[in-house]
């Protein structure tokens, strides 16, 4: 074989190698997206779902651990107000504390 038959030969490989590695970092992408990226896509959806649901009454729990029930929701502000104990201790939070609703107001009536 001649020279330039050898260097010909070793740069088509050398394509084919690049466009393998190419076609796996697409591949690995997308491995990332539906098993890391879309998830929590989904689960943001449902918590900002949840916090736009709320209502006066229900029972709540914040991402700081503190129970309470809202007494008032501000849509202008995006904050609530939340009774806590028998005292009537009110705090006013915003609405991206709120972890979860424990008891609906529906719920509570029945």
């Amino acid at each position: 074989m001649s020279l330039f038959a050898l260097t010909a030969t070793g740069s088509a490989a050398n394509q084919g190698g690049g466009l393998t590695m190419i076609i796996m970092i697409v591949v690995m992408l997308a491995v990332m997206y539906f098993f890391m990226i879309r998830p929590q896509k989904k689960q943001e959806r449902e918590t900002n779902e949840m916090r736009n649901s709320l209502k006066v009454g229900d029972e709540i729990t914040t991402i700081g651990g503190i129970i309470g029930a809202v007494v008032s929701i501000h849509e202008d502000s995006q904050t609530l107000v939340i009774e806590t104990t028998r005292d009537r201790t009110k705090i006013r939070i915003h609405k991206w504390a709120v972890r979860q609703i424990d008891v609906h107001a529906d719920d509570a009536d029945k």
